[in-house]
């Protein structure tokens, strides 16, 4: 079959990397794509159609007969791009308009928790800005202030007293720094402990979940400076062993799919829940309606069964059929390389070289986000064709690659990942040095047992 992917960020080039090599599939078409997905392979194709088109993407795949179509981001799910696809009888992935509102509404998310007795931080919704000042007059301890809309990751400022929740609700609803997002915001507690991705893919019946990641969302190493769409991501995450994650399934996932069931908003697709250790446990932040990006990349590095064969039994409603996913036991690590002033205003069109001797070393991926081709260039001749390959590739985005690698331990995969960073330049290029480090304490507590079990085995 054909498939159509809708999107243009390193998710959506890792999606495409994967489905192309899936038996089941003759060619790939990414809407609109970016530079990694233009040159990945000959099975491989970018389409220039905006992933908000709706009309002009279905015509593509009904010319094209598209057998799948995958969508990658957010956006397109939210505005119901399932509904538009699904009322042409068009197979495609992912949630429809009224189940995607679990991300693209925090207050909508917030309530399903609550319904679901989903373990969650307290809340309270605000549409209006005096009554939400009024709220925090009262208040003086940590607090989440949160735009109640999509943000593309950046809604969400954490406050460490009440002078800092008021700046933030200004922010949003006054300032709009996150535009029509911030109409409606959602004042939360803050919850202590380490953070923790944990995915799943449903039917509304069965729930497949995935192995743990663990994702960086602040810019800076040491979990310093603003909120960004993830620095990068590693998985497994040990801080989440079998026992856990276990009772993630039973506590936080199950009750999540039957509350939507009871909503009358069936939940079809990838369920992202961005969770919170703390000493009581795992409580749900805030729930995704697609793959994460940067946690997409490592976990399709270590996952060795075929997506499509998931993503047709999800759409088929027979989930319960298929065997459960087998996994690579290596380890995978995802560093981001961003562009300069990223996640404030950053510049665009800068040559990006070293692709080719970072993409040449072992069990190394690199995955494209914010790429483009350069226009106007002739076709490489060949002789020159790897130098010039590489000059015709140039930023095009906050965060522009996703250097992925795999190792034996979480500590291999780091210095292979960072290995293969080092041999990528561009202007002003800068990445995260501490990507995975909270593994560590869980690496070294395993690698003492592995001694002291060998000691007495002695």
């Amino acid at each position: 079959m054909n498939v159509l992917i809708i999107g243009s960020g390193g998710r959506e080039h890792a999606l495409s990397w994967k489905i192309a090599a899936s038996p089941l599939v003759n060619r790939v078409f990414v809407a609109p794509g970016n530079a990694g997905t233009a040159t990945e392979s000959d099975d491989i194709e970018n389409v220039e159609i905006n992933e908000l088109d709706f009309a002009a993407l279905i015509k593509f795949a009904k010319q094209n007969k598209a057998g799948l179509t995958v969508v990658g981001s957010e956006t397109p799910l939210c505005a119901g791009i399932v509904d538009a696809f699904n009322s042409e009888n068009l197979r495609i992935f992912g949630p429809d308009k009224a189940a995607a509102q679990l991300e693209g509404s925090k207050s909508f998310c917030k309530d399903i928790l609550h319904r679901g007795d989903v373990p969650t931080a307290s809340y309270n919704v605000f549409n209006d800005y005096n009554d939400a000042i009024q709220y925090l007059q009262n208040r003086d301890v940590p607090l989440v202030v949160k735009a109640d809309g999509l943000a593309a990751g950046k809604g969400v400022i954490v406050c460490r007293n009440r002078s800092e929740a008021i700046d933030a609700v200004y922010r949003i609803q006054k300032r709009r720094e996150f535009g029509d997002a911030g109409k409606k915001i959602v004042i939360e507690e803050r919850l202590d402990g380490e953070e923790v991705s944990v995915l799943a893919i449903t039917d509304g019946k069965t729930i497949l979940t995935l192995q743990p990641a663990q994702d960086h969302k602040a810019a800076h190493d040491g979990d310093a400076g603003p909120n960004t769409g993830g620095m990068g991501a590693y998985s497994p995450a040990p801080i989440v062993d079998d026992k856990m994650l276990q009772w993630i399934e039973e506590r936080i996932l199950v009750p999540t799919v039957h509350t939507m069931n009871s909503n009358n908003t069936p939940f079809k697709g990838v369920l992202y829940a961005g969770l919170m250790i703390t000493k009581q446990g795992p409580k749900v932040l805030e729930y995704n309606v697609r793959f994460g990006d940067p946690e997409c990349q490592p976990l399709l590095m270590r996952l060795r069964t075929d997506i499509v064969e998931i993503f047709e039994a999800v759409i088929d409603g027979k989930l319960n059929k298929i065997s459960l996913p087998e996994w690579d036991k290596r380890s995978a690590v995802c560093v981001v390389m961003a562009s300069k002033g990223y996640p404030g205003e950053y510049s665009k069109g800068d040559e990006i070289r070293g692709l080719n001797d970072a993409a040449n070393l072992p069990d190394t991926k690199v995955f494209h986000a914010g790429t483009t081709l350069k226009k106007n260039e002739s076709k490489p001749l060949p002789e020159t064709a790897e130098k010039q390959t590489e000059k015709q590739i140039v930023t095009n985005g906050g965060r522009v690659l996703g250097v992925t690698a795999l190792g034996k331990t979480i500590s291999d995969a780091k210095l292979a990942a960072y290995t293969a960073v080092k041999k990528i330049r561009w202007d002003g290029a800068w990445c995260r040095k501490d990507i995975s480090d909270k593994a560590n304490k869980y690496e070294n507590l395993e690698n003492k047992n592995e001694t002291k079990e060998d000691e007495d085995k002695v």
